[in-house]
């Protein structure tokens, strides 16, 4: 059991971790130009997101998540040895 955060870039493995707590990919109400969506999000049920997120396909996040050059920090597991739901979203260094 790991409480660390880990990083990754892989697609596959942010879907999953996404996927396995019930969470979609979305992006924030009103920061897109265009076409394309804005500022990435993961939105898990029961959280404030309802307002404020726009729900978007798997293509569009990663399509934008790889043109802003984005990796996924994130946690399996908390403190107490439940499952999390911490990520964010940070710049590739």
């Amino acid at each position: 059991m790991t409480r660390e955060a880990k990083r990754t870039a892989d697609h596959k493995t942010i879907r999953e971790w996404a996927e396995t707590r019930k969470g979609k990919p979305a992006a924030v109400r009103g920061t897109g130009q265009d076409r394309e969506p804005g500022v990435l999000r993961i939105d898990f049920p029961g959280y404030r997101g309802a307002q404020t997120l726009q729900h978007i396909s798997w293509d569009e996040f990663f399509e934008k998540f790889d043109k802003e050059k984005l990796e996924f920090l994130y946690q399996d597991k908390t403190a107490s040895g439940k499952t999390s739901r911490f990520c964010k979203l940070i710049n590739r260094e």
